[in-house]
């Protein structure tokens, strides 16, 4: 992140994917953390997760996962932090989903570059996005159909929940986890909002008149 981590209490919310996870960190270093894989029930679970951490996971600021990813996750996350956020009066940020499960991925597979991260996305489709050495996004998060994958990934090593095989590929097998965002220290945050990464199901109705 841009900003000195010095001192400075960071609770991490992260509820995009199938995994529910949260993280508590004094300046750069891990005081505790939790995690679970448990499909659906996020909302259930999240504020007793937060509840187990020290103090409560009271923080100095929040960061939470804003997707792409369930659409469900998603709100249940940003809900959460900016919820706590403002009866704690402390700031909320948002980090990419992708862009973390890139990071995880280069952390096992040092200097791999570019990596590609495919992870399960709404309808049968996949959200995609290919980064540099540096982390950097190559271009737009995308929501891609199964057949499109040959089209779009051109990476040797392959990250996320989607598995991806054949001769010259490696998939790494990664769902993001809170108590890994300290991996994305050197990356601004985002806007605490959802990113959704394609259109929503449900188009408003045409008046006529």
């Amino acid at each position: 992140m841009t900003t000195s981590l010095v001192c400075v209490r960071t609770l991490v919310i992260d509820t995009a994917t199938k995994a529910c996870s949260v993280a508590l960190f004094e300046g750069e270093t891990l005081r505790a953390s939790l995690y679970e894989v448990i499909g659906r029930g996020h909302a259930e679970r999240l504020l007793p997760l937060i509840a187990q951490l020290p103090d409560r996971g009271k923080a100095d600021q929040i960061y939470v996962n804003v997707g792409p990813g369930s659409f469900t996750g998603i709100r249940i996350g940003v809900a959460a932090a900016k919820a706590l956020g403002l009866a704690w009066s402390i700031p909320v940020h948002g980090y990419g989903c992708l862009a973390l499960v890139a990071a995880m991925a280069r952390e096992k597979h040092p200097g791999a570059a570019p990596i590609d991260v495919l992870m399960t996305g709404g309808h049968g489709e996949y959200f995609f996005g290919s980064f540099d050495q540096e982390n950097v996004a190559l271009g737009e998060i995308i929501s891609i159909k199964p057949a499109q994958i040959d089209d779009y990934s051109k990476a040797s090593l392959i990250a996320g929940d989607v598995e991806v095989s054949g001769p010259s590929r490696t998939w790494a097998d990664i769902l993001p986890d809170a108590q890994q965002w300290h991996l994305l220290q050197d990356t601004a945050p985002l806007k605490p909002s959802p990113v959704y990464g394609r259109p929503p199901d449900a188009k408003p109705a045409l008046v006529t008149v």
